[in-house]
């Protein structure tokens, strides 16, 4: 997921890319219900995503490759989303370690084919271990937590947030830009995404108890 996610944003802006990466878990959300309410939350997304999208002749200049890179992210993070949840409550955050390490297996090798001679300059360790925890190990140890501590709905609309603070960061620390066009699609996809959320029924647990 993280790997297709940067090959991504070498493409397209941080928002578009994590906007694009948000209609993973948004699809989980809504294709596991058949409320009416719930096409207005569809139509919302498609209407982004085809503002997004280099797919029709009058649309913001996206790069398509990074679109569809960004994409595959989105489709790995639903599955992370589907697999995870039971690993998580066995496991806990052993299960972010777990999962770190079998990625390590998988993509040391190609970055060290891909990177060359870079990848052993000693100037890049500091930077390279700064990515690997600020954007894997404490992200997602801190997801797992805050999980266990507050309720699904309020968790998954402050994760709605993620495409605009993410645009956010790209102005101010990228110096990107995005067209009135794309702010718009960004906003449909975001409150897609939150109206998805707050509107989603809360699914009664029945406990079973046994009767000595």
């Amino acid at each position: 997921m993280n790997y297709l996610f940067y090959l991504s944003i070498q493409r397209i802006p941080l928002g578009i890319a994590v906007a694009l990466e948000f209609t993973g878990p948004l699809a989980v959300a809504l294709f596991g219900s058949r409320r009416p309410l719930d096409f207005v939350w569809v139509v919302l997304a498609v209407l982004g995503l085809w503002y997004l999208l280099p797919l029709g002749q009058d649309v913001a200049q996206v790069d398509l490759t990074g679109a569809l890179l960004a994409l595959g992210a989105g489709a790995c993070w639903a599955v992370y989303i589907l697999t995870g949840q039971r690993a998580g409550e066995e496991h806990g955050p052993a299960t972010v370690a777990m999962g770190s390490l079998i990625a390590a297996v998988i993509f040391v090798p190609l970055g060290m084919l891909q990177a060359t001679d870079t990848l052993f300059q000693w100037s890049l360790l500091p930077l390279g271990l700064a990515i690997a925890v600020l954007s894997t190990a404490l992200p997602y140890s801190l997801e797992m937590i805050a999980l266990t501590r507050m309720p699904t709905k309020t968790f998954g609309t402050l994760m709605s947030m993620e495409p605009a603070l993410a645009a956010l960061s790209g102005m101010v620390f990228l110096g990107e830009t995005l067209t009135f066009t794309q702010t718009l699609a960004l906003g449909a996809i975001i409150l897609a995404s939150m109206g998805s959320t707050l509107t989603m029924r809360r699914e009664t647990q029945l406990k079973k108890v046994d009767i000595g």
